[in-house]
């Protein structure tokens, strides 16, 4: 009856729904495959041109990441046909992060994955590939799979274990389209604001290459100079509050660690894992940095460095840069993109790699006249602002589809009412 629940390993699913086990709505001769072992295919077969094959770092959010694909040659491909790809299969990560899936599309059908990785490939006549993996990616089943997982120190799926999970699903194959069509409408708009600030930002940084660097090889035009980046700008400092004080933390103050510089999406950086309160801000030597200061750690990861996109504070391992003039804020985080390696190579210490204040001093930029800067700054802006507005409404629409999934593959929100809510939001 409608409205009527059961019980199942991820919590309640409307009871109008069916439940199988996985092996059960998979291809009977291909349904899930692990990878090749090790002795069938090594590291050195990988060859520069070829078929790509697809390794647990290439699965992202239900998507198969493309950069930095190995590949391997014609024969190899033949030799190891059983590990083909095809648009629908959904691809697991086999040991580590086994809560880890990415859907197969078009673009990768043909490719191949690794012996790290388990295929799954769905009876299109019983569910869809879509649902399917949307399911995979319910915060409960991600809890049960890693759950299951087996070993001590390595958790890692087999065929066996994944066979058995059980998948409850509405019957009727066009709800299970439905539905999949509404969360990857949000999940395309993601990927399309990812790709078109990929995009902007390669012309943001091929832009400053033409103008400052390719353009000074043979020598700095007249009313040029070089100087050290701390003529440029300012070098801020961070700190912590104490820990042992519950009020200074679960505060609403964004706390940048030099973690959070690492996992920065494109250029800018929007959220961190911990936040301070104003006290935590007012008794530590942590201040609040303006948006578009840029921030560079200073330990460990050195080198690694991003845009505040809104105010923040921060730790003691990173350092903020922030233009004098306070207003050339493209220019700064720019100039030090091309100092990585710089920074890198004066980086010391026993334990980690640091760099001090002595290691920006000793850093040259180069300076041309205010105006071409400033030129510079009102062409970059604008694409770096339209940058930051994708990103933001990326993390909407992330937040908007995590809200959804739940729902929907649990069946408590069915696809009607869904795409009213959708549509009145003009999505």
């Amino acid at each position: 009856m409608a409205g009527e629940m059961m019980e199942t390993p991820y919590g309640q699913f409307t009871a109008d729904f069916a439940v199988d086990r996985l092996v059960d709505l998979c291809d009977p001769e291909a349904g899930i495959q692990t990878g090749p072992f090790g002795s069938q295919l090594h590291q050195e077969d990988y060859v520069p041109v070829g078929t790509p094959i697809i390794t647990v770092e290439h699965l992202g959010e239900n998507r198969i990441l493309h950069d930095g694909v190995p590949r391997v040659s014609d024969r190899d491909r033949d030799r190891l046909s059983r590990y083909l790809l095809r648009e629908g299969d959904i691809v697991f990560s086999r040991v580590g992060s086994v809560d880890r899936r990415a859907l197969v599309r078009s673009a990768e059908d043909g490719w191949m994955f690794s012996g790290r990785c388990l295929r799954v490939r769905p009876d299109a006549q019983k569910i869809d590939s879509g649902y399917l993996s949307y399911f995979f990616g319910l915060p409960t089943f991600k809890e049960h799979i890693r759950a299951i997982a087996v070993g001590a120190t390595m958790p890692s799926l087999n065929t066996n274990l994944l066979s058995d999970v059980l998948v409850p699903y509405p019957q009727d194959l066009s709800e299970q389209r439905a539905i999949a069509h509404i969360l990857g409408t949000l999940d395309d708009k993601i990927e399309l604001n990812r790709r078109m600030s990929e995009t902007l930002e390669a012309m943001a940084r091929a832009l400053f290459r033409s103008w400052f660097i390719d353009a000074t090889r043979d020598g700095l035009p007249e009313g040029w100079c070089e100087i050290s980046i701390l003529d440029f700008a300012n070098l801020l400092s961070g700190g912590t509050p104490r820990t042992e004080v519950p009020e200074y933390w679960d505060g609403d103050i964004p706390w940048v660690s030099a973690k959070d510089v690492t996992k920065a999406r494109n250029s800018f950086i929007l959220d961190t894992e911990r936040k301070i309160t104003k006290a935590g801000v007012e008794n530590s030597p942590s201040k609040v940095l303006p948006a578009l200061t840029t921030i560079v750690s200073a330990r460990g990861t050195v080198g690694n460095h991003c845009l505040l996109g809104q105010e923040m504070a921060m730790n003691q391992t990173n350092y903020g840069l922030r233009a004098k003039d306070n207003r050339s804020h493209y220019f700064v985080f720019f100039s030090v993109s091309n100092l990585v390696e710089e920074l890198r190579q004066q980086a010391y210490g026993t334990i980690f790699d640091t760099i001090t204040t002595c290691t920006f001093q000793h850093t040259k930029i180069v300076r041309p006249p205010d105006v071409i800067i400033q030129r510079f700054e009102s062409i970059v802006g604008s694409m770096m602002t339209k940058v930051l507005i994708n990103l933001l409404e990326s993390e909407t629409l992330a937040a908007l589809r995590d809200a959804l999934l739940p729902k929907l593959i649990s069946g408590e929100l069915r696809v009607k009412d869904a795409e009213r809510f959708l549509k009145e939001r003009g999505l």
